[in-house]
């Protein structure tokens, strides 16, 4: 599980690329597609959701990183008004 200070030094250098996808079913779809490279997951994700994650890393080969934050502070982390519990990061 990586902590705060930690995501902030994973995120930075995606900030100001248009390469951050936000929720469960965007981040699912370009997963099928081959696009992600990183995904972080909220604590309090869904289990069925982060069993889905950690089975479909395995077959595309990218990573799965579990936040100590739940979906209401990643939300607020990135900036957004509503609980966030999974973020994609796309290959450049």
């Amino acid at each position: 599980m990586i902590t705060r200070n930690e995501l902030e030094k994973l995120i930075f250098p995606y900030r100001q690329k248009d390469v951050i996808v936000f929720g469960t079913d965007r981040v699912m779809k370009l997963i099928r597609n081959g696009k992600i490279e990183k995904v972080i997951v909220a604590k309090n994700a869904p289990e069925k959701t982060k069993k889905d994650l950690e089975y479909y890393s395995k077959l595309g080969n990218f990573e799965v990183l579990e936040v100590e934050l739940n979906n209401m502070e990643l939300g607020t982390f990135f900036r957004k008004q509503f609980g966030i519990s999974v973020v994609g990061i796309m290959k450049a």
